[in-house]
Formats: C-alpha cells, sequence, structure tokens
C-alpha cells in the first residue's frame, strides 16, 4: 500500500519518506555473504575469480568473522510514490559489511553511519543507519553457528594444532555463550538532517534496551516522524520529539547557502587543514577521489563536506561516500569519481592495489595522510586561505593542526560546561539505570548507609542539567547550535574565495541563442565562456588554477545554468551565488578591488553564525507530538533488548485529516499543474532532458552506478558506455585543440573563438595527457606502475628487443620487421632524462615528446600493432580492444600533426639536450673553408648557448646544453687569422636532436676585413625549416615560421612604384608587431631581438628609410652602408662642438648631441668587430632600448653632410616623411626595450 495514497502530494515535504529495519532472515538462515568485505583484495580480477577467492577466504576465518548476507526485514510505507524503495541499495549501504556476529565476550557497541544514494538524475536521498547487536533466539541459526565452528576446528587442527588462547578467541559453544547478531535501524530522508536523525535513532535504541518500557508504543514514534513531522521551511527551525527527549533542527534560508548538517570540524580534524584544502582542490579540478577509512561514517563526513564546500559549483560525476564490495569494478571507471572504501582492521596500504593513481588522490582518512596526483596547480592564495580557516576553528577550540586527530571534539563532547556527560560517564550511568539487578544493589547499599560517591556524582550531574530552567537549551541544542555555526563559518571563508575569483563571471558568458530550444539543439557546437579573456583578466597567480578549472565539466554546468537562468528559474545555487556578487559589487563601488591578487577575509561569518542562532532560539514550528495509533489490543508489545516486528498495517497508512498533509497536498497540487501547463507550452520535457545529456560530458550519464542490478550483463553495458564516452571526449579535446591552436583561420569557418594563450594551450595538452591515461587505465587485467601507459610502453619495448634478438641470432632465419628507429629513440630519450623521477612524468614528457613532433598518432598506433602485448595487458572489454573506436582514436588524435606544438620544449625547461650546428658555405672560388678560427653562439626563448669554438676546417659539430627553449638567433665569426680568412657563408642550420625541430638561420654575406662591411661577426635570425614532404599536408594550417636574419638583397627589393609609401608601411607594421609583443603576457612573448634585426623588423625597415636616395654608389664607385654617413655626421658635430658652434643651441639639443656621439664612439670603440651594418643595427637597438631615436633623427636630418650623400628626392629629406618617422617611433616610449646580453656584449654605455 503506498504511503502516498492516504496523504498525495505529501510526500515531498515529509521530513522522512522511510523507516527501514535490516538484519538477519530466520527463515533463510546463515548465508555467506561472497563479496562483502573484499576491499584488501585485488580487484582488477574478473567478478566470478573474486567470488571464488572470497569464498575461500571467507572458509578460513572463524565462523565469528565471517560475513553473512543480510535483508531488508522490514520497510515502512511500501512505497513512496516521489522516491521509489530500492531494497537492493538499501540493504547494501545499510550493512556494506553484511550480518556481524558476536557472543558475551566480545565487543557491542552500537554504530551510527549514513549514507547516500544518487540516482541517474543526480538527485540524492540520504540515509542514516544505527547498528546494534541483538541476542540471537533462533535454535537453528545457534544450531548452523556451532556446527560451522566445529567444522572450522576441525579443519585447523589438521593444518596446525591450536593453543588453548586461540582456540577461545574468536570460538562459540552454544552450551556456554549467548550469541549476538547485527541489525539495522534506517532513516531515509530527503534532506541531510543527519543529528536530528541520529538522536532520534538513539532514543529508538534507547527504548528497546531500557528496563522499562518507553511512553508509547515505538509505532507511534515511527509514524509521528514518517507522516506528522514536516521539512522545516527554508529559513525555519523546527521541533519535533523523540522517544525521550525534544530534536531541534533548522533549514537555511533563500539567500543563504544550502543545508550541510555533517560536522566540518571533523573532516578538518581528520585531515588538517591543509590536506582537506589539497583534496578540495583535487575536487575542484575533477580528479579521482578515493577516501580510505575503517569508518563508514568518516567516509561520509569528509565525503559530504568535500561537495558541501564546491558552492556554487556542484560534482558533475560518479559520487559513492561508500562504496560496497559488489562494485569494486567501478574503481576501473575512467572517469572522475568521489568515492569511499572501507578499510579492514589491519589493512596495509601498501599492498592495496588500484586500477590507476596518474590522476589519483587518494585519501586516508585514519592515518591523516594523502597522497596527491603529479603537477596540480595550488589553490590561489593558499597560505592566506590556510590561515583564515585555521583561525575560525581556533575560535571554536577546535585544533587546526595538520592530521591531528580529532581530540578537541570529544574534549567538547565530555566537557560539563557543555551540558554534556563524559562518554565512559554516560555509558556507566545509563547501564545503572537500565539493570533491575543492579537498581536493587544500589538500593540495598543505601539502607545500610553506604553510599556509592561515584553513582551519586553522576545523578547529581544529570539532575543538575535536568533542573536548568524552561529558557536554558540542552546539551544536544548545545551540540547543534555549535555545529552548525561552525559549519556556516567555514563554509563562508570557502563561499567568499569563489565570490573574488569570479566576481565578474557574468561579462564573459556568450549568450549568443535566441531561445532555449535553439541553445539545447547547438549546445555543444557554441562556445558559452571567452576564456582567454576571462583568464586575461584575472591576476597572474591565480592563472594556474583557473586555467585548469574552467575546463571542468562543473565550471561547464555552472555557466549552463547561467545561460538557462534567461528563459528558466534561477537554479538554486546560481541564485545565492548571484545574490553575493551583486552584494558584493553594492559594497565595493570599485570592481577592480575585487580582481585583486591580495588575499581578501570573508566578512560575513558573524552575520551568518547569528542567523542560525536566532532560528534555534526561537523555535518557528514544533510538530505534531507522537500519539497513540488505532493498534488492536497486544499490538506494539515490548521485549526489552529486542526490537519488535513493527504492525505494517498502521505505519504503511499516513494520516488523512492533519491539516499540514492537506496544506502540502494542495500546494503539490498547483505545482503540478504550473508545471504542466510549461510543458504544454514550452519545450517538450523528454527532448529537452535529451539535449541536456548529451550536451553535458559523458560523467554526466555516468554519474551513479546503479546498485539494484549487478548482472554481467549491466557490468558489460556500464563498460560500453564508458568506451563511447572516452572517445567522445577524444573527438571534442583534438577540435578544442585544434580550433585554438589555428586562431583566426578556425573563426573564420565558424568554429569558435579567436586566441589562445600559452597558459591555455599547456592546460590543454595536459588534459589530453590525463585522457590517455585514463584509456590506457580501462580494463586493465594487471596494474604494474602508476602510469598505465608508461607500463605498456616497457612490455613492448621489452618484446621488441627480445625478438630481435631472437631474429638477429645465428641460424635463424628473420621473419620479423625490423625495429622502427623513430619510436625507440623516442623512447630512449625519455628513460635517459635524468630529471624525471616518477612512471607518471616519464609519460607525460613521452607524449608531449611525441606530439611536438608529430608523431604521436604513429607511434600509439605502433603500440597497439602488437596484439598478443595487448590481449595480455588488458580484458576483452578495455578500450584498446575496441577495434572500430581505437581506429576513430588514432584518427582524432592523427589531426594533431596539422599545428606545430612546443608543448615539451616549452615544459621541460631544465633538461639537457644534444644539438647539432651545420654551417653552410656558399662554394664560390676557394671560400668555402677558412683559415681563421670561427666560433658560434646558439640563442633561444630560455637561455643562450655561449661562444663555442668551431674546428678548423669543420663545418658540422654538436654540443650538449641546457634547453635552450625555441631557437631565435645565432651569432657566427671567426678571429680573421691565417691567409684564407674571409668566409662566405650562406646560412647556419641548428638541429634539436630530441625534438628533431630544425632551424634555418640565413646569412648570404661576408665575414672577413675589407670585404662587404668588414664584419667579422654577423647575428643571424632563425626560421624554424619545415621538413621535407610536409610542405603541402601542413600548408594554411600551421604555425606561421618565425621571421629570419637580413639579407644584403633586402636593400634593393623596393620596386613598387610608390616607395615612399611602401617604407613607411614596413616601418609601421614594424612598430606594430612590437607593440603587440608587449601587450602579450610576459611568459608568451618570446624574443624581441627577432622583432628588432629579423627580416620584417625595425632595423630592416629604418635600413630601407636610410637607403632610399642614397647617392653613394653612383659618386664613390664603392659600395658606402648608412653607418659611413652616421660617422661622417657625428664627425662634423664633434667638430662643431670644438669650434663653439653647439654653445648657442638649445640646452636639450645639446644633450642630444653628446647622447649620439657618445653613442657612436662607444659602438666604434668595441673590441667587436662586427661591421658597419652591424654597428648600424646596434645604434637601432640602443637608441630604441634608451628612448632616443625620435632625438636623434633632427640632428641627422639638419646635418651638413646630408646634401652630399643623399638625393633630393630621399626619404631623410623630405620633413613630412621625418616627422610621420619621429612620431611612429615616439610611441615605443611607453614600452621597457630590453637587450639580450649577447647583441650588446661590450657595449658600455
Amino acid at each position: 500500500m503506498s504511503g502516498s495514497s492516504a496523504a498525495p502530494g505529501a510526500a515531498p515535504c515529509r521530513f522522512a519518506h522511510y523507516f527501514a529495519i535490516c538484519g538477519i532472515d530466520t527463515d533463510t538462515g546463515l548465508e555467506p555473504d561472497e563479496l562483502a568485505g573484499t576491499t584488501s583484495l585485488f580487484w582488477h580480477v574478473a567478478l566470478a575469480l573474486r567470488r571464488e577467492r572470497n569464498h575461500s577466504e571467507n572458509l578460513e576465518q572463524s565462523p565469528l568473522k565471517r560475513t553473512f548476507k543480510s535483508k531488508v526485514l522490514a520497510h515502512y510505507p511500501e512505497n513512496v510514490e516521489w522516491n521509489p524503495f530500492d531494497q537492493d541499495a538499501v540493504n547494501m549501504l545499510c550493512m556494506p559489511k553484511g550480518l556481524s556476529f558476536r557472543t558475551q565476550a566480545d565487543q557491542r557497541d552500537p554504530q551510527f553511519h549514513s549514507f547516500i544514494i544518487t540516482k541517474e538524475d543526480g538527485s540524492r536521498t540520504y540515509g542514516f543507519v544505527h547498528t546494534f547487536y541483538e541476542e540471537v533466539t533462533s535454535p537453528q541459526i545457534c544450531s548452523a553457528m556451532q556446527t560451522l565452528h566445529l567444522m572450522h576446528n576441525a579443519q585447523s587442527a589438521t593444518a596446525e594444532p591450536p593453543t588453548s588462547s586461540s582456540q577461545r578467541a574468536g570460538s562459540y559453544d552454544s552450551s556456554r555463550d549467548t550469541l549476538y547478531v547485527s541489525k539495522a535501524m534506517c532513516l531515509i530522508t530527503p534532506m541531510p538532517f543527519m543529528h536530528a536523525c541520529r538522536r532520534f535513532l538513539l532514543q529508538l535504541h534507547r527504548a528497546v534496551t531500557s528496563a522499562t518500557a518507553p511512553p508509547l508504543p515505538l509505532e507511534s514514534y515511527v509514524h509521528n516522524i514518517l507522516y506528522e513531522v514536516p521539512l522545516p521551511a527554508p529559513g525555519r527551525s523546527l521541533k519535533f520529539h523523540g522517544v525521550y527527549e525534544p530534536i531541534v533542527c533548522q533549514r537555511p534560508g533563500l539567500g543563504e547557502l544550502q543545508l550541510a548538517d555533517f560536522p566540518l570540524a571533523e573532516a578538518f580534524s581528520l585531515l588538517g587543514v591543509e590536506n582537506l584544502v589539497q583534496v578540495f582542490t583535487c575536487t575542484l579540478l575533477e580528479m579521482q577521489i578515493l577516501l580510505y577509512s575503517h569508518d563508514y561514517q568518516r567516509l561520509m563526513t569528509v565525503a559530504e563536506g568535500i561537495t558541501t564546500l564546491l558552492f556554487p559549483f556542484q560534482w558533475q560525476h560518479v559520487y559513492v561516500p561508500i562504496l560496497p564490495a559488489s562494485l569494486l569494478y567501478f574503481l576501473d571507471a575512467p572517469v572522475p569519481y568521489l568515492m569511499g572504501l572501507q578499510s579492514k582492521e589491519g589493512a596495509d596500504r601498501s599492498k592495496l592495489e588500484l586500477p590507476q593513481e596518474a590522476n589519483l588522490c587518494f585519501v586516508d582518512i585514519d592515518n591523516h595522510y594523502i597522497e596527491l596526483p603529479e603537477d596540480f596547480p595550488q589553490f590561489p592564495n593558499k597560505a592566506e586561505f590556510i590561515q583564515e580557516l585555521s583561525e575560525v576553528l581556533l575560535s571554536f577550540n577546535v585544533s587546526a593542526n595538520t592530521g591531528a586527530p580529532p581530540v578537541a571534539l570529544r574534549q567538547l563532547e565530555d566537557d560539563g560546561r557543555n551540558g554534556n556527560l563524559a562518554g565512559e560517564d554516560l555509558a556507566l550511568l545509563q547501564l545503572l539505570q537500565g539493570n533491575p539487578t543492579l537498581e536493587r544493589l544500589q538500593a540495598l547499599t543505601k539502607r545500610t548507609g553506604v553510599t556509592v560517591a561515584r553513582v551519586d556524582a553522576l545523578r547529581a550531574g544529570v539532575s543538575a542539567q535536568g533542573s536548568q530552567g524552561p529558557g536554558a537549551r540542552t546539551a544536544a541544542e548545545e551540540e547543534e547550535l555549535r555545529n552548525a555555526k561552525l559549519n556556516v563559518q567555514l563554509r563562508e571563508v570557502f563561499a567568499s574565495r569563489f565570490t573574488t575569483m569570479f566576481a565578474d563571471y557574468e561579462a564573459f558568458v556568450i549568450q549568443s541563442a535566441p531561445d532555449l530550444e535553439s541553445w539545447l539543439t547547438n549546445r555543444e557546437q557554441m562556445h558559452n565562456f571567452d576564456k582567454a579573456s576571462f583568464l586575461s583578466d584575472q591576476p597572474e597567480p591565480y592563472l594556474p588554477f583557473l586555467s585548469h578549472f574552467i575546463e571542468t565539466q562543473m565550471f561547464a554546468t555552472f555557466v549552463d545554468n547561467k545561460i538557462m537562468s534567461q528563459w528558466e528559474e534561477k537554479e538554486p545555487l546560481l541564485r545565492v551565488f548571484d545574490g553575493r556578487i551583486d552584494k558584493a559589487r553594492l559594497y565595493n563601488v570599485r570592481a577592480p578591488s575585487l580582481r585583486s591578487s591580495s588575499y581578501q577575509r570573508c566578512s560575513i561569518l558573524k552575520e551568518s553564525a547569528q542567523a542560525i542562532e536566532q532560528r534555534l532560539m526561537k523555535i518557528d514550528h514544533t510538530a505534531i507530538h507522537p500519539h497513540l495509533l488505532d493498534m488492536k489490543i497486544g499490538q506494539g508489545k515490548y521485549e526489552q533488548g529486542f526490537f519488535p516486528k513493527l504492525q505494517a498495517d498502521v505505519l504503511n497508512t499516513g494520516p488523512t485529516s492533519n491539516k499540514w498533509s492537506h496544506r502540502t497536498a494542495t500546494a503539490q497540487r498547483r505545482k503540478d499543474r504550473h508545471r504542466q501547463q510549461t510543458e504544454h507550452l514550452g519545450l517538450d520535457n523528454d527532448l529537452k532532458e535529451k539535449y541536456m545529456q548529451e550536451a553535458r560530458s559523458l560523467g554526466k550519464n555516468l554519474r551513479q552506478p546503479k546498485l539494484s542490478d549487478l548482472s554481467p550483463a549491466v557490468i558489460a553495458q556500464t563498460n560500453w558506455k564508458f568506451v563511447e564516452g572516452l572517445l567522445k571526449e577524444c573527438r571534442t579535446k583534438t577540435k578544442r585543440m585544434l580550433v585554438e591552436k589555428m586562431g583566426r583561420e578556425a573563426v573564420e569557418l565558424g568554429h569558435g573563438e579567436a586566441n589562445i594563450n600559452g597558459l591555455e594551450e599547456n592546460t590543454l595538452i595536459a588534459s589530453l595527457c590525463d585522457l590517455l591515461e585514463r584509456i590506457w587505465s580501462h580494463g586493465l587485467q594487471v596494474k604494474q606502475g602508476k602510469s598505465a601507459l608508461w607500463s605498456h610502453l616497457l612490455h613492448y619495448q621489452t618484446r621488441e628487443e627480445k625478438l630481435q634478438q631472437q631474429a638477429e641470432s645465428p641460424g635463424v632465419v628473420p621473419v620479423l620487421p625490423s625495429l622502427h628507429p623513430p619510436f625507440f629513440c623516442l623512447l630512449r630519450h625519455i628513460q635517459s632524462m635524468s630529471e624525471i623521477k616518477t612512471d607518471v612524468g616519464r609519460a607525460r614528457a613521452w607524449i608531449r615528446l611525441s606530439l611536438e613532433k608529430k608523431l604521436l598518432s604513429q607511434h600509439l598506433k605502433q603500440l597497439l600493432s602488437r596484439h598478443a602485448v595487448t590481449r595480455k595487458l588488458y580484458k576483452r572489454y578495455a578500450f584498446l580492444r575496441s577495434d572500430e573506436e581505437k581506429e576513430q582514436f588514432l584518427f582524432h588524435l592523427l589531426s594533431l600533426n596539422t599545428v606545430d606544438y612546443f608543448c615539451f620544449t616549452s615544459v621541460f625547461t631544465t633538461i639537457m639536450i644534444p644539438y647539432r650546428v651545420i654551417i653552410i658555405p656558399i662554394k664560390k672560388l676557394s671560400n668555402a673553408m677558412t683559415t681563421s678560427n670561427p666560433w658560434v653562439c646558439v640563442s633561444g626563448e630560455l637561455r643562450d648557448s655561449g661562444v663555442m669554438q668551431i674546428p678548423k676546417n669543420v663545418l658540422e659539430m654538436t654540443f650538449d646544453c641546457q634547453n635552450l627553449g625555441k631557437l631565435t638567433m645565432v651569432q657566427l665569426g671567426h678571429d680573421n687569422a691565417g691567409l684564407l680568412a674571409k668566409w662566405l657563408v650562406d646560412c647556419v642550420m641548428v638541429r634539436n636532436e630530441i625534438t628533431g625541430h630544425t632551424y634555418r638561420f640565413p646569412c648570404g654575406r661576408w665575414l672577413g676585413k675589407g670585404v662587404d662591411d668588414g664584419s667579422l661577426e654577423r647575428v643571424l635570425i632563425g626560421e624554424l625549416a619545415v621538413p621535407s614532404g610536409e610542405e603541402d599536408s601542413g600548408r594554411g594550417c600551421s604555425t606561421p615560421p618565425l621571421q629570419r636574419s637580413p639579407s644584403q638583397a633586402r636593400r634593393i627589393s623596393i620596386t613598387s612604384p610608390n616607395p615612399n609609401s611602401q617604407i613607411q608601411e614596413a616601418i609601421g607594421e614594424a612598430v606594430i608587431n612590437i607593440i603587440k609583443h608587449f601587450h602579450k603576457p610576459e611568459k608568451e612573448r618570446g624574443s624581441l631581438t627577432v622583432l628588432l634585426c629579423g627580416e620584417n623588423s625595425l632595423v630592416a625597415a629604418l635600413e630601407q628609410f636610410f637607403h632610399f636616395g642614397f647617392k653613394a654608389a653612383r659618386l664613390f664607385q664603392k659600395t658606402v652602408f648608412v653607418w659611413d654617413f652616421v660617422e661622417k655626421a657625428v664627425a662634423y658635430m664633434e667638430s662643431a662642438d670644438q669650434m663653439g658652434d653647439l654653445q648657442e643651441t638649445v640646452e636639450p639639443l645639446g644633450m642630444t648631441c653628446q647622447s649620439l656621439c657618445r653613442y657612436v664612439n662607444a659602438i666604434n670603440s668595441t673590441s667587436r668587430n662586427i661591421g658597419k651594418d652591424g654597428k648600424f643595427q646596434l645604434l637601432v637597438c640602443l637608441g630604441a632600448r634608451d628612448r632616443l631615436l625620435p632625438q636623434w633623427l633632427p640632428l641627422l636630418v639638419e646635418c651638413p653632410v646630408i646634401p652630399r650623400m643623399y638625393e633630393d628626392t630621399a626619404l631623410l629629406r623630405d620633413r613630412a616623411s621625418v616627422n610621420a618617422l619621429i612620431g611612429v617611433l615616439e610611441t615605443l616610449h611607453d614600452f621597457p626595450v630590453t637587450l639580450e646580453a649577447s647583441l650588446v656584449k661590450g657595449i658600455d654605455l
């Protein structure tokens, strides 16, 4: 009979939906539980093998230590329309270890734990369980246990003669011992009122064990909490009555943080503040979180505490705080999860095998210890954040030490000043009050005049507490208030951090769809958040964390909810969060202050605590008292120590006439009519749900394993969902990487945003590494090492080397294909990198290096080509053994070859890398070689190699150097010694021997005295050479090449009919490129030397300006350089200064003349032989650095030397052109131009 039949619509507003009893079924007898208590086994073994092994291990244990199947003995009501009763799930979670047996010699303390059932749609139901031991009265059960013991003793005697002590421990003799079995009472509620449910169940158990019967039959109290106690309204408090005492609970208002009743102080005390913040960070980044403890309630407390602190975000993936043994296969899931695993007593953590640990955060709660994934970013302002949390805890006398056990909580509970009796005292007093024999002994001592001081003191303490005035709060209410105030203050600190970090998030939400239906239809193709702009607006210290976090599913869902709020009612968490941001803006007029990297403390701690205290001091609603029910005479019989069989006829039917039921039913009917009207007018609900499920990633569909169906078919279907989800995620990630890398061209094709910064690119590649690790971890037969991918690579390497040795052995005809050198060379490079210490780090380095070499898809295809290795390592359902999906996966990775990545070079910046340098001369006469002593210096974005001597008559050399980064410049020179000191060099080639990147540095000029410009040293700017065969495949979508060094031919390349405008455009473009350089984040700017001295650089453009109209070649019949004109102009200024002509000039102009002369003389006096073009280049770079170029130009224009060296049409003699040039160059004054040390070496200014 449905509980909702009597009061339709009332169930959603009821405090509790079900009351259940789990225990032993005397009809079926003892049935071994093959899956319970198996958490220490290796769950990568097949399910059938696990069952067989568990069965044998179970038989080896003493029968009292074995696990037996439990059963839901009764639940009331039979069913609730809004929340169907899941019998398998409730039984599994009420008694996760199955039935437990004890004798009178064993400890039989009651235990409390809670659990959560998350349905496939994401809705949650909470369960609260009080487990106690009840005497076994069934002769059949006692006889079966006796038989099991006799069989066990006989088997043990044949194996090893038992000692008397071991024979007594854990033994059972029906004639001597009393047998007890565990039983569980469970309340299932829609909201987590943990403290209230715990007190209700405790009072119910106390009524069962008390010497005197409770005031009413137990059915009255169960009926009352199921049907007559409502959920508190938002912002209201509620009092209802248990068996002996009233129970108070409160619910936050609509503008407050949502209800969280699990004690956060206990979670902080168990882990320590720093550890909990680290686990919280891993949760935000959607890593795999595995909690480990022997105590189920600890698992729930930590899990619920962490997810509660996520406000305004919500965990979107698998969430099972207590993982039943039958679902251990779910730890193999290649998706983010938050799960709790129960440990056996004395279990060794080092023997615990986990499917994969590359992205796993392992939390050993009992030992206050965590194992974190490698290379994950820290939470912003972590030190100040921990300090603020510690201060809040200390204000409630809770220890904030890292890993400190929860001693402070226990002391507070035992503190009489808080109205509490110590745990031992309370237990002793209850024992005295509940035992008639001890009561009679106490009465006898009183009659004989003997006093029992200890007992009297206990009674005095109880009477003192009970004699408090009617307005005073009880001990339970004090505890409720204290926990609630501490909880809300801790949560406010976390919420304040997100309010600060995402104060302006709404400005970056892209709302482009005209209506909800079109948005849902095109959700996957739309960009909903401007990530690049958001990151560029954040403080630098926040970027490592935020760049990862905005890629998570929980953030995507948060943005989706924000967009949908323009058509639908706001999601509750979003409504509260937006309200807090609006309030912050109201009090902070200047919005930029919210984005400051300085730490801002939470300012509403007192207000939040006062709101809770006011609700608990003034009770808003008191529920109907428990009362006698319409029961037959003889029903509700009391028997001490035994929980009775409750009468189903009165508990399956709710009241039909109380006003609360009618009120909630009317409200629900009104809500139903509104919902039906909305569905009729708007989008079909099923269609909407379909779109939403598809729009959000795979974690949404796999949020929760189904507890009630564990057949092999369901397990296979779940694994198939994993395979499909991994393939979809791979497709999405590779497309995103391509779109972001291709930039503007991708936008023109309609794919999305135009820009990507280096930080975001690194985040995308890191997420690709995590995806590959999850793919390689799916369906593993045997785990070896923390990285499944690296383990596979080593297996493959070992097998191939063995086969190669067999093929090369004498007398054996080689039939196997030869090894592919690139694959093994790359693998050996990674293995030789001593800087990388872990398997996870080596796997990620291998992925990055393969991606940079454009060999990732090819190498993975080669790795999977050995089917024997794959079959040995992976189960049949694994992703890597799904042929069609595997081919699609490799195809998606192959598409990444169309763009250039430097993801290995830019990340592993400290490793030693071998480089090869080849100098290619122009073979003209005998100038291919030189008798002088050449040298070279290679520079990159990270550092330079230093000057290295090249052996004579050698055009190729190798050197090892710390990673230079992307190469930008080569300096090549010689000492002009010997007869053949002139050297005509075409270019210099430099190759990174690990990544294979080859750079070409064009020269095309002489190095030698008396030839060209007389330079003995050239500064060459490089370009990345495209490997042969890749020109066509990468055309149009590859990364643009670097600028290269100028050649002499560049000066006469102006063939436009309007060269004036062409030169001015070149200068403008060069200056704009420099300005763009400074507007990029500092870590992404690259080399400024390229923009100053490269092919389309500032120096090149100014050379064109100075060369236009130069008449030196016609007059002097020889090559004259711009530097000759500069020297003549400086000589004139110096002579005029000596004659006193400059003394009459304006003082700033005289100072400018002196500076120009000083710079030119310093460049001429340097010991470097850089030639005349090199000197002019150096003058331009120094003038740009010191903001002097616009001041020098008028001096050169007014110099009398200019008519002798320039035509009348020269740009340098055109006043308008010079003024325009000065205006353009002055725009560089706002930026700090810095020059590489190798460029200005030897210049002391």
